[in-house]
């Protein structure tokens, strides 16, 4: 008599669960950074996109520029801190400002992006990470320090 068994044992099947048990353990954490970092990187582009119009605003002699001068529209990973996200004195230095907040990861929820702008017009960005959660380095996006 002849046994023609076709399928996988408990046991092999067993050790396909652990295998992809294991990589979900390490693949979870490292997407869940992937995102974390992509709602940072979202946040200061969107704030990056007001830096025209600030500059066409004190080009015109107005150092005053209120969110709805700027087209300012807070979006679902940003929020005005307190006010206007724009802060510029007659010289020309200032800084736009915006919160995380939002539908964004408990991680980076509370840090506040700020991009500066110098009395000669140089623009520079700034996150203080010190509201957020569990920050890393990581979530930095490029050009920030």
């Amino acid at each position: 008599m002849q046994s023609n068994s076709k399928g996988f044992t408990l046991i092999e099947l067993m050790i396909v669960v652990a295998i992809v048990g294991i990589l979900a353990a390490i693949a979870i954490p490292v997407y869940q950074d992937y995102v974390a970092r992509s709602q940072v990187t979202r946040a200061y582009t969107e704030l990056a996109a007001y830096k025209s119009a600030v500059e066409e605003h004190l080009s015109r002699g107005r150092n005053v520029v209120s969110n709805t001068d700027l087209g300012y529209v807070p979006s679902n990973v940003t929020v005005a801190a307190s006010g206007d996200i724009a802060n510029f004195l007659l010289d020309g230095s200032g800084s736009l400002g915006v919160t995380i907040g939002g539908n964004v990861s408990p991680v980076v929820s509370g840090a506040h992006i700020s991009i500066s702008r110098s009395a000669g017009g140089a623009w520079n960005c700034d996150i203080d990470e010190s509201g957020a959660g569990a920050w890393k380095d990581f979530y930095m996006p490029a050009g920030c320090f």
